[in-house]
């Protein structure tokens, strides 16, 4: 399963930095970064994209306002895919090795940003009837998806096993 789950983590990492030069540099919005003005581009009536860089973490939390808090954040961020890498190594479950390898795909194309521009680079916004969503990128979503079916697969294992437990006590 472990090189399932690399072989995930380096899918969504390409398709994630392919996303991001494609909008960065074949529609310009790099020139967001400069502070230039980049007008949002409306593809539905919900769904547009629009140019936002992201220094701080999932949802903008913990936010990096200097040159040491960023690499406070790339080191944490190498750190934690470093611990999930290595516990990939022992995973035996198509599920889990799924999850954990759009987890760490999706972190690495977040710390290219991080590294390259000092912030990540966050364009989908989804937004219906007054309500706005936050402003993601491929890799956000690989993450939420990767813990999404992290989380799925601890819960069924869990009721599994208690479904087990239950049948073995009435035999």
């Amino acid at each position: 399963m472990f090189r399932y789950g690399l072989i995930i983590a380096g899918a969504t990492f390409v398709l994630d930095q392919l996303v991001k030069a494609f909008i960065l540099y074949g529609l310009e919005f790099i020139k967001g970064l400069s502070g230039l003005p980049v007008p949002p581009i409306e593809i539905t009536p919900f769904f547009n994209v629009v140019m936002v860089w992201n220094h701080g973490i999932s949802y903008g939390l913990f936010q990096a306002s200097s040159e040491f808090e960023r690499w406070i954040l790339v080191v944490f961020s190498l750190g934690v895919t470093g611990l999930l890498v290595w516990w990939l190594r022992g995973i035996r479950d198509l599920r889990m090795a799924q999850a954990v390898g759009l987890i760490v795909g999706g972190a690495v194309g977040n710390v290219i940003d991080r590294i390259a521009y000092g912030a990540v680079a966050d364009f989908f916004h989804l937004h219906a009837f007054g309500y706005s969503w936050y402003v993601f990128n491929v890799a956000d979503t690989a993450i939420v998806v990767g813990v999404v079916l992290m989380a799925a697969d601890l819960l069924l294992g869990e009721w599994r096993g208690r479904s087990r437990d239950a049948t073995e006590d009435q035999t």
